[in-house]
Formats: C-alpha cells, structure tokens, sequence
C-alpha cells in the first residue's frame, strides 16, 4: 500500500481555492480512474484504489488517496493515523501540496525537504519527520500589496483558470508518475505545465536608413 494525501480544507466554501490545489489532484486521479465513493476514517476522506498494472511497482497493488478533514494546520493527523494502521513508512508517502513561493503552473517534486514555512507541511515533518516525497504547486507570486491569508483562500482568476487546470492535470500524471517508477523518474514533470509563449522580436529591416536634410549652418 502506498498512500497519496492531499492539503487543503474541508468545506464546500474552499472548493478551488488556491490553498485546496492537494484536495483537487486527486479528486482529479478519482474522476480519471473512475474510482468509487469517498469514505471518512482517519480523520479523513478516504478513497482506495486498485492500481492498474503499470504502476504496480515494487508489487504493490493499491493506493490510498487522503484528504484531512482536519485542516490545513493539523494535515499530520490523519497522515500519522492512516500510515500506522496500513504500516506504510513515510517514504512511501506523497503529499500533494500548494505553494505561494512557485510561480502559476510549475510544479516541483522532491524526495524530502523542509516544510519551506507551509503550515501543512510543518504539522506532518512534526509528526512523521522530513523523509517522505512532496510534490509542490505553484500558485504565485503574490501580488503587491495582496493580503496572504486573502490570496490563498481565493480562487483563480479567470485569465489563470487555463494554466492552472493544466498545472493540475500534469501533477495527477506526476502521481502516476510517481506510483508507476518512483521520484527520480517522475522528477520529469517537474517545470511549468505550460510552456511560456516566445518573445516576438520584430524583424530586422535591411533598407537603408533614411537621411533627414543636412543641418542648417545659419
């Protein structure tokens, strides 16, 4: 059993807000595969998946999907919970995470790390230490002189809406990336998901430059 977990908040008020970018990868992995109703355990909304074959590594067969119902604050409650029952070791755990210091689009996944000042993170780092992978959304920068608590429980705005459901569609291939070959491999997605438009430099012109009337000496 490998388990995948998800920051955010419950409630219907934080659905797609900035803050719940965890909660919405894998209701986008459940809406994919097609996976069955959510249960609660764990101080959690539970979902177990029968992983197909190709990501089946290592011989495991099934996949936990966590979302805590506890809040962002106390996101290692259930986590702690859930791993001690199904005797998961935290490398074996995934966290799928907001983060404000990634621009819009760019995901990041690392093998460990710090909690790189995220609330979720640090209750999770209290309770089961550093050594699980965590894959980063980005969601920044924030704006000059935005309110931060403001900013993340917002949702996106329109002219966002389109990089931020590709960001989300590539980091539930990260997932199954992840599942499939482990993080070294599944570092592939890391970058932006969508591909900054090039720089249009205008042409250069090869006709002579023009000369203005000679300058008058009276």
């Amino acid at each position: 059993m490998r388990c995948v977990l998800g920051i955010g908040n419950p409630g219907r008020e934080y659905d797609g807000t900035r803050h719940n970018l965890g909660f919405t990868v894998l209701d986008a992995l459940a809406r994919r595969h097609a996976l069955g109703s959510w249960r609660r355990d764990w101080q959690a909304q539970v979902c177990e998946w029968r992983l197909p074959e190709r990501m089946q590594r290592d011989g495991c067969e099934r996949a936990l999907l966590l979302k805590p119902s506890t809040y962002v604050n106390l996101s290692g409650t259930s986590a702690q919970a859930a791993l001690a029952f199904f005797k998961i070791p935290p490398s074996e755990l995934l966290v799928v995470v907001d983060d404000l210091a990634l621009p819009l689009g760019s995901l990041r996944l690392r093998p460990d790390g710090s909690a790189g000042g995220h609330n979720g993170l640090k209750d999770i780092e209290a309770k089961l230490g550093r050594q699980y992978p965590r894959l980063r959304l980005g969601m920044g920068p924030l704006p000059p002189g935005a309110d931060q608590v403001g900013f993340v429980l917002g949702g996106f705005a329109p002219e966002q809406r389109a990089v931020a459901d590709a960001m989300i569609a590539r980091a539930a291939d990260c997932v199954e990336g992840w599942l499939a070959d482990g993080v070294q491999i599944a570092c592939r997605f890391n970058g932006p998901a969508v591909e900054p438009a090039p720089v249009k430099v205008p042409p250069k012109s090869n006709a002579p430059p023009v000369s203005g009337p000679a300058p008058s000496s009276g």
